[in-house]
């Protein structure tokens, strides 16, 4: 039954994908896809200011750590949280070390993605969160890894919750120049 269940995920997720091509001059090594089980939402990763987080979300993307993850922690008017591909809950991180904190300048604004922390600012892994809203609380703070290109509408569509009763899932994280 439950793999049954995963072969409509897939298929759902597969049919907006087809019907949505990446964005134009979007350089695909370094955009990460997620296609979730509300559409598809495309990541641009700023390997410009934080190269060491940029290269572990496409080393876990690679290696299938994402797949399957649920957004187990989806704030109204803030962000939607998401990458805990060891516990499922927001918990967990990778097998490979915490990164030292790539702080910028660059705002926390609808869409842009940061990783998650403790509060120990070297201590990301590998969660991620995508903004909702402007979140100015959080500037030199968090480090960015990137922003949405397409589908925020998607983003915006994700199961509120803290935590998350029966949350939409990450049914599969690319890097999209991994894509056939």
């Amino acid at each position: 039954m439950i793999r049954i269940l995963a072969l409509v995920a897939a298929l759902v997720c597969a049919v907006p994908a087809i019907a949505q091509p990446l964005p134009a001059n979007l350089d695909k090594t370094n955009a990460i896809v997620i296609d979730t089980t509300k559409g598809r939402i495309v990541i641009k990763l700023r390997t410009d200011i934080a190269p060491q987080h940029a290269e572990r979300i496409k080393l876990l993307a690679r290696e299938g750590y994402y797949n399957n993850v649920p957004f187990h922690r989806v704030i109204e008017g803030f962000m939607a949280q998401t990458g805990d591909g060891k516990n499922f809950n927001g918990t967990g991180g990778s097998k490979y070390p915490n990164l030292p904190a790539e702080f910028s300048n660059v705002p926390y604004k609808r869409g842009v993605v940061g990783m998650a922390r403790t509060s120990d600012p070297n201590s990301a892994n590998s969660q991620f969160f995508i903004m909702f809203a402007e979140g100015a609380s959080l500037n030199g703070k968090y480090t960015v890894i990137g922003e949405v290109v397409s589908g925020m509408d998607v983003v915006d569509k994700i199961k509120r919750g803290e935590p998350v009763v029966d949350p939409d899932k990450m049914v599969k994280v690319q890097v999209a120049s991994d894509i056939k």
